[in-house]
């Protein structure tokens, strides 16, 4: 009986270091809460678990050149929200909201995809507010 009570109590503290580490990976620390809103060029749509990836160059002001990678939710998430594995190609000109993270990497979290004829694909069900306009 001693040997049953001492595994069930190693299986229960595994199970529950394991489950912190889910809740880790899934924080939201490291993004900043302001969303901002990016012109850029599709260069790669990847569709895979555990994160699907939208890589796209922006353009500055001074001609430089930057591309960002930004992470929505996993490829049977986004297909409920009407994404697909087709849904970007190399070329294509959209316009990102996304929320950066705080180290100024060009890195972030999307919240919404505008394509040029108007569509718009939200990573999640919620409403995003409209971001301010430059005045």
């Amino acid at each position: 009986m001693r040997h049953k009570l001492t595994g069930s109590f190693i299986v229960t503290v595994v199970l529950l270091m394991y489950s912190a580490l889910l809740l880790a990976h899934h924080g939201n620390a490291s993004f900043d809460d302001k969303v901002i809103t990016l012109k850029g060029t599709v260069t790669e749509w990847v569709w895979s678990n555990p994160h699907c990836f939208l890589k796209f160059d922006v353009k500055g002001d001074s001609g430089s050149v930057k591309t960002w990678a930004v992470e929505t939710q996993n490829p049977t998430s986004m297909s409920q929200l009407g994404w697909e594995r087709t849904s970007f190609k190399a070329g294509d000109e959209v316009t990102v909201s996304l929320q950066a993270v705080k180290s100024g990497a060009a890195i972030g979290k999307v919240q919404s995809v505008t394509f040029t004829d108007g569509r718009v694909l939200r990573a999640n069900a919620l409403p995003i507010p409209d971001p301010p306009q430059p005045k």
